[in-house]
């Protein structure tokens, strides 16, 4: 274990599928872990998911809580802090009627953690912004997405979440080149986010994508992939972000590189472990024309040293976490 016990990370949103993965990768570093929970009710939640991953020694973790819509605590979390892991999001599986309902806690929540990060003195914060700040404005014919493509979030038709993700993500460079003060700030922009479920700890992308497909829910083949990325692999470009010097004042697409439809999920499935396809719909057929997404990891790879888990592996590993 590397000896890091005297530097604090701060980790918000510690019950959720990133936080708990992030907190692994701190505490096996050696790390002294501080996290938020909306509810300390969260905390054994935390506590079983970090068991089911490995961690049988929680005492350089302390819980705090606090919510991302109000100032309380906050101040507490980062105090002697080095850096600040801001993992915690609002996410809404379905579009409120105002789509004010979950722009606004991401941008303000967003704000209000770098502000009390910056006033507590903490040397760097990475960001966990998301594609959909990334790839929702330009045709992906013939595209690959890179770092220095942006989402529009003026763009016609985009989803409240897509939104929010955008604005939330301008608003803090907007933040560090106004008012920073010395505060570094890193973005991790991850695609749909898979592997292992811990405790039942599972990411939207996971309960409502492959949970969907295996269960036999998810009837038909919508027209668009998705790109997949490992929640351990996500994990570790947050914590390469954390302290690479390189990594000051950059964003990094994280993705595995490679892109999915609801098909070849099934697909997979049914040919890698086929005593777990028996719920599948026989109606979850290849469409024509499915147009897949082409990411580049490069920069990634290149400045932090990344190598993600193939897609095949990822999605193999959330089947079995499921159905062990």
């Amino acid at each position: 274990m590397q000896t890091n016990i005297n530097t604090t990370v701060l980790v918000t949103g510690g019950s959720g599928y990133l936080g708990v993965q992030c907190i692994i990768g701190l505490l096996e570093q050696g790390y002294t872990v501080k996290t938020t929970v909306r509810s300390l009710s969260k905390k054994q939640n935390v506590i079983d998911s970090l068991a089911a991953g490995g961690i049988t020694d929680i005492s350089g973790l302390h819980f705090i809580e606090a919510d991302l819509t109000a100032d309380t605590n906050w101040e507490n979390a980062v105090q002697g802090c080095t850096y600040v892991l801001h993992v915690a999001s609002p996410f809404l599986a379905v579009d409120p009627e105002d789509e004010n309902e979950i722009i606004i806690p991401a941008r303000d929540g967003a704000l209000r953690v770098l502000k009390a990060s910056r006033d507590a003195g903490v040397k760097r914060l990475v960001l966990t912004s998301s594609f959909a700040a990334i790839g929702y404005s330009i045709d992906p014919k013939d595209h690959v997405y890179t770092e220095n493509d942006w989402t529009d979030p003026n763009t016609p038709g985009l989803r409240a979440y897509i939104k929010s993700k955008t604005i939330a993500e301008k608003a803090a460079w907007d933040f560090i080149s106004r008012e920073g003060e010395g505060l570094e700030l890193t973005v991790i922009n991850p695609v749909a986010i898979f592997g292992p479920v811990l405790a039942g700890n599972y990411s939207a992308s996971v309960e409502y994508v492959l949970k969907g497909i295996l269960n036999g829910t998810i009837r038909d083949t919508p027209p668009f992939t998705f790109s997949v990325v490992d929640v351990r692999d996500t994990a570790d470009i947050h914590l390469r972000a954390m302290t690479h010097p390189a990594a000051k004042g950059e964003r990094f697409l994280a993705s595995s590189g490679e892109s999915f439809s609801f098909y070849d999920a099934a697909q997979l499935i049914r040919n890698e472990r086929p005593e777990k396809a028996g719920s599948i719909a026989d109606s979850l057929q290849q469409i024509d024309g499915a147009l897949y997404l082409h990411l580049s990891n490069e920069k990634a790879r290149s400045v932090l040293g990344w190598h993600p888990r193939s897609a095949k592996e990822t999605l193999l590993a959330t089947v079995d976490s499921l159905s062990a």
